[in-house]
């Protein structure tokens, strides 16, 4: 999920896309050369969709989303002026959520819809008014690429990018509507271990709005293990006015819905994949029974 400030009370389908397919191009530019003409496309013919769907016709009630998974930008926009390091830290993508998230569909069997392109391009879990929508500054790293977007370059991101996510999300959501489909959502983060200076510490955190039963029991259910300090509405909060999946996705249409936040060190290689993979294999098929 993208850093914001701390509460205040602080406590088959196309495949997703990996860090060495992006533009590695580490110079950075100033901000007017990084401009894209928005009377051409964003995306070129060869480069991926906005978004993949894995596992679609799985029979899981489950629902995952994951839309921070790639830090890909679009050839068009160069690097955003960012170098390398930048482009790979936090800021720009959700470390270890793509793997978790196809652990979890395929352990599941749960359709999980995955964002193709960095949320520094565009962020796929804010609503539309919000600047961190496209933010000039995440954390506290400038990216000169979204400074001074004009309202034509603003619109083309949002139609290229976040509408196609959002509407393949709520047309598999109408779907299963209408074919008398339980569905529980669940979207799959990672948060950094140190924000602004800051250590945090949770290990995970599970983050729900109006679904407070099923929040709660997910929490308690992780928190069963003694040695796991898990984040109630922490390290972030639900808000409509900052989040997308959660209150338009789940909350609006009346489904249990959380996201899941693990801390991203913990994820970040194949033994941390698979320890949490499991962890929450086990403990999503248990909420599974509850009376929802």
């Amino acid at each position: 999920m993208l850093p914001r400030p701390l509460p205040k009370n602080c406590a088959g389908a196309t495949r997703p896309f990996t860090d060495t397919e992006m533009h590695m191009n580490t110079t950075v530019r100033p901000a007017a050369a990084l401009r894209h003409d928005p009377e051409l496309p964003l995306l070129e013919i060869d480069e991926p969709p906005p978004y993949a769907v894995i596992n679609p016709d799985g029979s899981s009630p489950y629902l995952l989303l994951c839309e921070h998974a790639s830090n890909r930008i679009p050839r068009a926009l160069g690097d955003l002026g960012l170098p390398l390091a930048e482009r790979q830290r936090h800021i720009a993508w959700d470390i270890g959520v793509s793997a978790l998230s196809q652990h979890l569909s395929a352990a599941l069997d749960a359709p999980l819809f995955m964002a193709n392109y960095s949320r520094l391009v565009i962020d796929c879990n804010r609503p539309l008014h919000v600047p961190s929508l496209i933010p000039e500054v995440s954390e506290t790293t400038t990216v000169p690429g979204n400074a001074g977007l004009s309202e034509a370059e603003r619109q083309q991101r949002i139609d290229t990018l976040f509408h196609p996510f959002a509407e393949a999300v709520s047309r598999r959501l109408d779907q299963r509507r209408l074919q008398g489909l339980r569905t529980i959502i669940i979207g799959v983060h990672s948060f950094t271990p140190v924000y602004f200076g800051k250590q945090r510490p949770w290990h995970a955190g599970v983050l729900y709005g109006k679904a407070k039963a099923f929040g709660r029991a997910i929490i308690d259910r992780l928190a069963a293990d003694p040695a796991l300090c898990i984040g109630d509405n922490q390290p972030y909060d639900i808000h409509p006015d900052e989040d997308y999946t959660v209150p338009v996705h789940a909350d609006a249409r009346g489904l249990p819905g959380a996201l899941i936040e693990i801390r991203h060190d913990l994820i970040s290689d194949a033994q941390g994949v698979t320890s949490w993979g499991g962890r929450l294999t086990a403990c999503l098929k248990e909420m599974e029974r509850l009376p929802l």
